[in-house]
């Protein structure tokens, strides 16, 4: 019979920075995203995906909280443009197209993460040009103050 091995206690502190250091520097998904998105037929991708933000944003929507970017359309996307999406509001939905947007805002996994998850301050990102906003800029700022002042902690 063997004997027991010692538990092993990492400390958290070094936990958190190993995170951090995988978060910052390991290599984008990108690749692998975007060779499975080609795929992957754009109405399926469109049906699911508005299905999706039309759910999240319901009450935002409802409210008019989208209301000044009826017919504009913006970019998300991840550096060297691509995986990427176009978002557009018309007629109270939230909707995705085929097309480049009227802005584009581009970052890393790491900076939409951080964005996503409230981990930095979306003005943060941008001063650090982490993001970066493209194109029609007050469009740009509108939808990223509007993303801000949503409470994501309803999603």
């Amino acid at each position: 019979m063997l004997p027991a091995l010692p538990k092993l206690t990492v400390p958290e502190s070094l936990l958190l920075q190993c995170q951090h250091v995988l978060q910052e520097y390991a290599p984008s998904p990108a690749p692998m995203i975007r060779d499975a998105e080609r795929h992957v037929p754009f109405l399926f991708k469109q049906l699911i995906t508005e299905a999706t933000l039309n759910r999240m944003f319901a009450q935002a929507i409802h409210e008019g909280e989208f209301d000044d970017f009826e017919g504009r359309t913006l970019r998300l996307e991840i550096n060297g443009g691509q995986p990427g999406i176009t978002l557009g509001f018309w007629q109270g939905r939230l909707r995705i197209v085929e097309d480049g947007g009227e802005a584009t805002i581009r970052g890393g996994w790491s900076a939409f993460y951080k964005l996503a998850n409230r981990k930095l301050d979306p003005d943060q990102l941008f001063f650090q040009r982490k993001l970066i906003i493209e194109g029609d800029t007050e469009l740009g700022l509108g939808i990223k103050n509007l993303l801000d002042s949503l409470d994501w902690r309803l999603f």
